[in-house]
């Protein structure tokens, strides 16, 4: 009889796994992709964002010996199970998760071809086990065309049914908080093509001028609140907390890329980010004094950076803030001080009509804020005194006018001079935030100058890119050869200028 039973079972069914679902909600899916778009503080990007320096060659070094990228296929393919799933719940088109699932799809393609230049996107999921790749320019048309469609289908079904969603740890399930940071986005991606600004089929300045002068079309983030961000907690805790504390805290330094770039502005930033170096206290500075802290240099020797750190020479990362707890600091993503200065720049290249110091301003102060750094008044500093065993606190009086009265500061005007200070505070403002925008900044405009030497390795060099990963050379191998050779590069070398760069 068990013979006659199993025999008139169909065999689909015998093959199907329980454990594994064939079905599953969109909102699952969601919270998945949210979690893989998530760069954290303190990663191998900051370092070579040139935020941090590792003075420990056994766990990190410094340098840029890049080798092959990867692919975001996976996390994309989820994306488009995402909006399968939410079909077949029967939610008409467009919804939040369709929506949701335009933005992923321009982010994530905004993050490989950063990286690595043309890359498969049109063939990327039919059933060519071999696609071709597109030119970085006809991704970034399809990514910009997804965020205007995103914004416009956001538009078209705010406040219906299929605009409630959930799995949304970030912005709590909002797409209007959604919409705000798919603008401020884009505004990043046209930032990012400043060279193209005369390619008419990009049309950088009007989408531009389009975002920032019609808010009830384009709304936009109006403070750090709205910012798109990861929070840390007891559970999910901070990279950098008390329980690491005497594993990495003698192991980095902040890096004087960033540093003394604060020190020499008089920045209140320095007293919140970083310790002030024993050897200067040594010699009779105070602990609130800007002389005070010193950054190691990413291009310095790591022997030579071991031993200086190993003497108290340079200043260490910020053992209260980072250190003393499990929450940490929000990790942005996308953020409100980093669109302040993006709209500046365009305002300083002449894409649209305002007054690019108005925004240069926000972007410091929303900065500021950050950290708990009033625009006047009393801030409290907090350092670790080896000489007591104890965090010991110090009162700072700042006020924001003076502070912008340097002319290092104040805003000299739409030149090449007042672009310059806006890409400055820009870096200072993404310290260990949004992942490699700090570097895309720098491998665009050159501001800030990084540090290179033997610390950094490749001859000295900041790379331009990374390789594709191993196995395309391998698998797909007449593709890859034809991508090489339309982007001129003779082999997939990591100091190769991509097309944006061109």
């Amino acid at each position: 009889m068990m013979l006659l039973v199993v025999s008139c079972q169909d065999f689909g069914d015998l093959e199907k796994d329980p454990n594994r679902p064939t079905e599953v909600t969109p909102s699952l899916i969601l919270n998945s992709v949210l979690n893989e778009m998530v760069y954290s503080p303190w990663s191998d990007q900051h370092r070579w964002n040139q935020y941090w320096c590792s003075n420990y060659n056994y766990y990190d070094n410094n340098e840029y010996n890049w080798t092959y990228g990867s692919f975001r296929y996976l996390v994309l393919n989820d994306v488009n199970r995402m909006e399968m799933e939410a079909s077949r719940l029967g939610l008409s088109t467009p919804n939040a998760y369709s929506v949701m699932a335009r933005f992923f799809r321009a982010y994530y393609y905004y993050d490989m071809t950063m990286l690595m230049g043309d890359v498969p996107l049109s063939e990327a999921f039919t059933a060519s086990e071999t696609p071709v790749y597109d030119s970085q320019k006809t991704i970034f048309l399809k990514l910009l065309q997804e965020l205007e469609d995103a914004n416009s289908e956001i538009n078209e079904i705010a406040g219906l049914p299929q605009a409630s969603f959930q799995g949304d740890f970030m912005l709590d399930n909002s797409l209007e908080a959604w919409q705000k940071v798919i603008n401020a986005f884009r505004i990043r991606v046209l930032i990012q093509l400043s060279s193209k600004e005369s390619d008419t089929d990009l049309a950088i300045a009007s989408q531009f001028d389009q975002l920032i002068n019609d808010s009830d079309t384009y709304p936009l983030p109006e403070s750090m609140d709205e910012s798109l961000q990861f929070q840390y907690n007891d559970i999910n805790k901070y990279p950098f907390n008390k329980d690491n504390y005497g594993f990495y805290a003698t192991r980095y330094n902040t890096s004087s890329t960033y540093l003394n770039t604060l020190a020499a502005l008089k920045d209140p930033r320095t007293f919140i980010t970083a310790e002030p170096a024993d050897t200067m206290l040594k010699q009779g500075f105070e602990p609130t004094d800007f002389e005070s802290f010193i950054g190691a240099p990413s291009g310095e020797s790591l022997d030579d950076m071991s031993f200086k750190a190993g003497k108290g020479e340079y200043s260490f990362i910020n053992k209260y803030r980072y250190y003393n707890t499990y929450q940490g600091e929000p990790a942005v993503q996308i953020g409100y001080a980093e669109m302040c200065f993006n709209i500046a720049e365009g305002l300083n290249l002449g894409w649209s009509s305002g007054e690019a110091e108005d925004w240069y301003k926000k972007g410091i102060i929303a900065s500021l804020v950050f950290y708990g750094i009033p625009i006047s008044g009393n801030m409290t500093a907090t350092f670790y005194s080896k000489e007591n065993e104890a965090y010991e606190n110090h009162t700072i009086a700042f006020d924001f006018n003076t502070y912008y009265s340097q002319p290092a500061i104040s805003y000299s005007g739409d030149n090449e001079t007042g672009r310059e200070q806006v890409l400055l505070q820009k870096y200072l403002a993404l310290f260990q935030q949004s992942g490699w925008e700090a570097y895309f900044n720098y491998r665009r405009t050159g501001v800030p100058a990084f540090s290179t030497g033997p610390g950094t390795g490749n001859n000295g060099i900041i790379p331009k890119r990374w390789k594709y990963p191993l196995s395309e050379k391998n698998y797909n191998s007449d593709n890859y050869n034809s991508a090489l050779s339309s982007q001129g590069f003779g082999e997939d070398e990591i100091d190769a200028a991509i097309w944006i760069l061109q």
